[in-house]
């Protein structure tokens, strides 16, 4: 499932290639045809994404909500925009671009209040001008759940996934079994601060690297990373490996239905 940055990504793809112009919308799978005839037309006013869920909002008709889920895809494309296949969920084609979307969780066109309602129930995003930490703390602070297991709950913190989550943890030595409530709000703050960071680079550079300048293949004389996920981490996926800072091995479990994957040595705390 992709992580928050590929969404504020696609909210600013969708930007660059349709605001402020009318967008002719079709459903070439059919799922989606009628609220596609309603939107047709139309003039797309705003992308934006809060975690996982991403907004696109159409003047005088409302928002269509998509959540890409496990098998979601999107593909952008210059007009001349190809005969669509049958397994197009939305197609938005415009004057120089077109994108397609396919196989998405939740394609639905929705109200202002049923926007709204899907905002209350996510935590902060840390890549929204307006997200509080603070919320997400007050939650974590409270909780006996693992801190590793409560940075993948959407009604947390929006937006992290299983690489953030692992590598995050692993920057800052903490330790993914530790209960929420032993995490201290100077740890809390680093964590925060250091997510904003790291997603904010997978928004511009569009893959998730977290290893840092001391730790790149270069910097170290190891050979980079080979991985469909792309980008250089410490931890994800490298379960068995040695780690990059210790030389012990990368261990790896199940939590919260995903695989974790953490140092035994360098996650001490």
């Amino acid at each position: 499932m992709p992580e928050g940055h590929t969404i504020h990504r696609l909210a600013e793809d969708h930007t660059a290639a349709f605001a402020g112009t009318a967008v002719r919308v079709t459903s070439p799978q059919g799922k989606f045809s009628d609220s596609a005839a309603l939107l047709d037309g139309t003039v797309l006013h705003t992308a934006e994404a809060h975690g996982k869920h991403l907004f696109l909002g159409f003047t005088g008709t409302g928002w269509v909500h998509i959540h890409l889920g496990l098998f979601g895809k999107v593909a952008f494309g210059p007009t001349p925009a190809p005969p669509p296949t049958d397994t197009v969920r939305l197609r938005l084609a415009g004057d120089t671009s077109y994108v397609d979307l396919r196989g998405p969780t939740t394609c639905a066109l929705i109200t202002d209040p049923e926007k709204q309602a899907i905002h209350d129930r996510l935590g902060p995003d840390p890549l929204r001008s307006d997200a509080d930490p603070r919320t997400a703390y007050a939650r974590i602070s409270r909780s006996r759940t693992t801190i590793a297991a409560l940075l993948m709950d959407q009604k947390v913190i929006a937006g992290v996934g299983n690489v953030y989550r692992a590598e995050v943890l692993f920057r800052h030595g903490i330790d993914p079994y530790r209960a929420g409530r032993d995490i201290t709000p100077a740890e809390w703050d680093a964590i925060w601060q250091d997510l904003v960071g790291l997603m904010r680079e997978g928004v511009r550079n569009n893959r998730i690297d977290t290893v840092r300048p001391e730790h790149t293949p270069e910097a170290m004389g190891r050979p980079p990373r080979v991985d469909d996920h792309g980008g250089e981490v410490y931890v994800y996926r490298r379960a068995h490996l040695p780690c990059h800072i210790c030389g012990g091995e990368v261990r790896t479990a199940g939590l919260a239905a995903r695989n974790l994957f953490w140092c035994p040595t360098c996650q001490r705390t």
